[in-house]
């Protein structure tokens, strides 16, 4: 029977971000669905007035999710058990705007979306334009990492590395995000030049992975 050793490869990267993406949710609801899918087009109409007004283009804004449903309500009886009620139909729209991260353009597109009257729920994350380059560099990191435990293992054993004779790795999408939460009240917002005064650097991403690597053992 053939010997070989398996070793875990560790691969680490940190990131400085560069790229700022917002996410947005406008819900609309009402008891006409006709109503409803026109107020969440008049809805989408204002935000994109408000982003193009601050020099985005309209394809600049993402569609993520687009959901129109009935939505009901539980009421309790005289019984005192509870009934589903119909309440409406409601439509949820949830967007993203992604642009090369400054603190200049980021406070005038943050006043442009709360200054709209269609209100959209409203998240801002940190992260980088080329993630697939983080992947990458992370999987060198991961190889290695790996190929240094072997070395160190065989060596101990009093045995020597051979060929590599499997890499097993599990291709999910990684999340490379900075973990810095950036929030602000919007009357803070309102306020000209409130955001662009807070001069942030958002804090560095840290992303790790594994990869298993089997090596003939000589």
């Amino acid at each position: 029977m053939a010997k070989t050793i398996t070793v875990k490869g560790i691969g680490r990267v940190t990131a400085r971000p560069d790229y700022v993406v917002l996410s947005m949710a406008l819900e609309t609801k009402d008891m006409d669905y006709g109503k409803a899918m026109s107020g969440a087009a008049l809805h989408l109409e204002d935000l994109d007035r408000a982003l193009t007004g601050v020099g985005f283009g309209k394809d600049d804004l993402k569609t993520t999710n687009f959901i129109a449903d009935t939505s009901y309500t539980n009421v309790r009886k005289p019984s005192g058990e509870f009934e589903r009620v119909f309440d409406g139909y409601a439509v949820r729209h949830n967007l993203r705007l992604a642009f090369d991260f400054d603190m200049a353009r980021l406070a005038e597109t943050l006043a442009a979306v709360t200054g709209c009257l269609s209100n959209p729920d409203l998240s801002v994350s940190f992260t980088v334009k080329d993630p697939s380059s983080i992947n990458k560099e992370m999987l060198r990191s991961a190889a290695a990492n790996a190929r240094e435990k072997a070395e160190v293992l065989c060596q101990a054993a009093g045995v020597r590395l051979g060929e590599l004779l499997a890499i097993n790795y599990n291709w999910e999408e990684l999340n490379v995000v900075s973990n810095t939460r950036y929030a602000m009240a919007e009357d803070c917002l309102a306020v000209p030049g409130m955001v662009k005064s807070m001069s942030i650097q958002p804090d560095d991403i840290d992303v790790s992975d594994t990869a298993a690597f089997m090596w003939a053992i000589e």
